[in-house]
């Protein structure tokens, strides 16, 4: 019975770490300077156009265990309006999902001169993907079994869109994403699966300091999936330090459920939320950038002891205005 208990909360806490993984899975990649693969208003509202390429992989000594890839680009395209694309690879055991999402953004400045930060954002992007299921090793010789056909199962490519609105004024920044706005069902695994695939995100954050010696930014993410009504919070805290080659900075990231679940722990019974903690450590050397994130998960009741890695590196390129007079990384 232990066993059965500690099989369903291991699954458990898979499914909200993924957190309903329906296009690309929400990590803790945003912190490398990313924020375009949240929120689209986030296309071209940099002073640069910006490359970034992720790979993420968990528990190296599990077979077929997580690992995602991502390329993205992004930059202005004239006064207002900002293009983006993003292209991705999300495998998880038997699944597996190929994408990318091309994105049209318009920025209104309401600032008093060129360098003053006061801008409002609003991007939409259109998400075309196929999910794939992979059930060739599911049945030895001579087994059978009605819902099982033993194939590649690969589901048509669908549609839908996100939306998303950024507001960056000085150094203060809020932004706001609906994603998977339209209604649509897959059919991959089941014909009752849901058609309600949305899900909603929130992230605001504030810099502050001495640009010359430390600057801060706390900031947060709050993400809910409509469906499941799943619930998570990360808490961040950035440092940056500036030299004449470019810019060193790290975070920490504190993620956390508001959902739990119940399992038999001796002769009783516990309870534990999805709770991890992710230090992210990156250089910005020139117009080069190089990240490195590591995820722990923690808790009684864990799938692997491992942790989950993660390697960005990115490029900027036509930095075509003068910076803003502002303690604002994500825009400078």
């Amino acid at each position: 019975m232990y066993d059965k208990f500690k099989i369903f909360i291991v699954l458990f806490f898979i499914a909200h770490n993924s957190f309903s993984q329906i296009g690309i899975p929400v990590y803790s990649d945003y912190l490398s300077d990313n924020y375009y693969l949240l929120h689209p208003s986030m296309a071209g509202a940099a002073n640069c156009d910006k490359i970034r390429l992720t790979a993420r992989k968990q528990w190296f000594d599990q077979t077929d265990a997580p690992a995602l890839q991502t390329l993205s680009y992004n930059g202005r395209a004239g006064e207002k309006s900002g293009l983006g694309i993003i292209l991705f690879n999300d495998k998880n055991g038997y699944h597996s999902q190929k994408g990318a999402k091309l994105t049209y953004a318009h920025h209104l400045m309401f600032s008093r001169d060129d360098i003053d930060l006061n801008q409002l954002s609003f991007g939409m992007s259109a998400d075309f993907s196929q999910s794939q299921l992979d059930e060739t090793e599911w049945l030895q010789s001579g087994d059978f079994d009605p819902i099982v056909n033993g194939i590649i199962v690969q589901d048509a490519s669908y549609f839908n869109i996100d939306l998303g609105a950024s507001y960056n004024y000085l150094d203060f920044y809020v932004h706001g994403t609906i994603q998977n706005v339209i209604e649509t069902k897959r059919k991959i695994y089941t014909e009752y699966e849901s058609t309600n695939l949305r899900r909603y995100l929130f992230s605001a954050g504030y810099v502050f300091g001495d640009r010359d010696k430390i600057l801060w930014e706390p900031s947060l993410m709050f993400q809910l999936v409509d469906q499941t009504k799943e619930k998570s919070i990360d808490i961040n805290m950035k440092a940056y330090k500036s030299f004449d080659f470019g810019r060193l900075w790290a975070a920490l990231s504190y993620r956390t459920s508001f959902d739990g679940s119940e399992y038999l722990s001796g002769s009783g019974v516990s309870s534990q939320k999805l709770q991890y903690l992710s230090p992210v450590f990156g250089i910005n050397y020139n117009k080069f950038m190089f990240a490195y994130t590591y995820s722990y998960l923690s808790g009684d009741v864990n799938f692997d002891t491992g942790g989950f890695h993660q390697i960005t590196l990115g490029i900027d390129l036509f930095c075509k205005r003068e910076k803003y007079e502002c303690n604002c990384p994500a825009i400078n």
